[in-house]
């Protein structure tokens, strides 16, 4: 639907009018603002990386939120649901365990051992070494996930919206993005976070909403087929053994990824380090276990609905941006440009300011300059942000070499296989008190090496067939899930055989940490109980009722 205003056509797909180009340009000017009143607001702060541990539970929780919904997050689970139904929805639903376990387990024991990096609970609870190649290793996963990735997948699509080139659109995003994460650090990013997440529920939602109104009822799109699976599958979370998603690689696989990803990964811990108090934090990752019930009725649904509106598309990538261009009026279709774009730079400065902060903290303050005052610190913090800008462009550059790779299979597969080895040895090292550093090591090192690997022979399909043709494979989860356990048992092995090594410092029960500061009490567990209770319900109906 287009208004009788003059038509700009960008990339061939998605035609905007006037009226969207100001709307989208409106979202810029407030981006740009917000983060310039925020910058602006710290300008005396040294404290470029926690933000004087000054935020509240709303932009904690909406920060969190925002720094996970990336473009590709966006076009893939769009896409997933048109191709593969439901089933795509456990990894937004089953989140809510793992944050439970960051607010209420992993963010105490970070406080109470004062770290400003999850590299540096390594240190505290272990040794230098742990602490040394969790420096490098958070470095590596920040570059490859969370600013190489998201900057070329996002300059990818600003270039088909706006009909530009790719490096173009890179630049673009980056100077955005950098501008006031530079100037503002960890609050700029976690307000302009809260302003994103906000726009992008908003914006979803109206998508959803429409393209649910042009269904032709509730009985047709409970009977729908959607791709190749079976029609009484396609509401299903859980699937039978043999399908291609059976239900036990999700419950063995996916905790793997999330005890890295929600509480161990340095970009989302972060976001919680930087809470005024332990009530504020685990207030915040409660608010956030709530919005995580919003990504399948938003982002998921308007993929199951395009089956039956727009059926015959060949690319799942482009279900996103066909709904966008047949059925969004003049206006909304630039509030959808502004959508994906928030959702690139919503995670990109996250992850320039997580980089940053492990960069300054774990390598420069510790090696280089032991005695570097904070305003040093913090001048630092603005040049390796700028740095960490130019490197994201220089891989996107050179992901755009790699033609025919499916970015956003690759990126869920190196989660799988990056996660292994640090979620054995965070969670042994949070519930085991007899882990010791030796272990912690060895398992970090050589499980390191020998999950990597893997990944790199599954990933380029490397021995991908038997001598019948088969995938010798397994489904990436449950390769995750066999990997973590074998890490798992050579660091209980390994430390029943060493012992624990003077640079430890043993961590107090949990209890403990709650007497020297409650949190948020008994409110919050009767929020998590009526949390509990949604999800529950919400798989009694998909699983049961649909």
């Amino acid at each position: 639907m287009t208004s009788s205003a003059a038509l700009l056509a960008f990339g061939g797909d998605v035609t905007m009018t006037t009226l969207d180009v100001a709307v989208f340009g409106l979202y810029i000017v407030a981006l740009l603002a917000i983060g310039g009143w925020a910058s602006y607001r710290v300008r005396g702060s040294e404290d470029l990386f926690l933000g004087g541990r000054s935020m509240g539970w709303p932009n904690v929780g909406l920060s969190i939120f925002g720094t996970n919904i990336g473009p590709t997050f966006l076009i893939a689970t769009c896409g997933a649901g048109y191709t593969t139904g439901m089933v795509t929805a456990n990894f937004e639903w089953l989140a809510w365990v793992f944050l439970f376990l960051l607010g209420m387990v992993f963010l105490p024991f970070y406080l109470n051992t004062k770290i400003s990096t999850t590299p540096e609970f390594m240190k505290k609870r272990f040794s230098n070494g742990c602490y040394t190649f969790m420096s490098w290793y958070a470095l590596l996963g920040i570059v490859v996930l969370w600013i190489g990735g998201t900057l070329f997948a996002g300059g990818a699509l600003l270039g088909q919206l706006l009909g530009w080139d790719l490096m173009p659109s890179v630049w673009a995003l980056a100077i955005i993005a950098t501008s006031f994460t530079v100037a503002g650090g960890l609050v700029a990013v976690m307000v302009t976070d809260s302003f994103q997440s906000i726009l992008m529920i908003v914006g979803a939602a109206t998508l959803s909403i429409i393209a649910a109104s042009h269904l032709e009822g509730f009985d047709a799109l409970r009977h729908l087929k959607v791709g190749s699976v079976p029609t009484e599958l396609t509401w299903k979370l859980f699937r039978p053994a043999g399908s291609s998603d059976p239900w036990y690689a999700f419950i063995l696989g996916y905790p793997v990824l999330s005890i890295w990803f929600w509480c161990s990964d340095q970009t989302i811990v972060q976001r919680a380090l930087g809470a005024r108090d332990l009530r504020q934090g685990q207030a915040g990752t409660l608010f956030c276990g709530f919005l995580k019930i919003l990504p399948p009725f938003i982002f998921l649904f308007p993929g199951i609905f395009a089956a039956a509106l727009l059926p015959g598309i060949k690319d799942d990538k482009q279900v996103f941006l066909q709904l966008v261009n047949q059925y969004l009026p003049s206006g909304l279709t630039g509030l959808m440009v502004a959508v994906l774009v928030a959702a690139v730079i919503s995670t990109l400065d996250s992850g320039l300011n997580s980089f940053s902060t492990v960069f300054t903290l774990d390598i420069f303050k510790r090696w280089l300059v032991p005695s570097a005052s904070g305003h040093l610190v913090k001048r630092v913090g603005q040049l390796v942000t700028c740095v960490a800008a130019l490197l994201a462009v220089a891989i996107a550059w050179l992901l755009s070499k790699a033609e025919g790779t499916n970015l956003f299979n690759l990126f869920q597969s190196i989660i799988g296989y990056m996660a292994p080895p640090v979620s054995a040895v965070f969670l042994l090292g949070i519930f085991w008190k007899r882990a010791t550093a030796r272990a912690a090591l060895a398992t970090l090192l050589l499980g390191s090496a020998i999950s990597l690997s893997i990944g790199v022979a599954d990933i380029t399909d490397c021995f991908a067939a038997d001598a019948t043709g088969e995938d010798i494979w397994p489904h990436f989860l449950l390769l995750s899930f066999y990997l973590f356990a074998g890490n798992f048992l050579f660091m209980v092995v390994m430390s029943l055989c060493t012992e624990h090594s003077p640079s430890e410092t043993p961590l107090p029960a949990l209890r403990e940490t709650y007497r020297d500061n409650p949190g948020i009490g008994r409110a919050g567990l009767v929020g998590w109980a009526a949390l509990a209770a949604i999800m529950i319900g919400l798989y009694v109906v998909f699983n049961v009722v649909m």
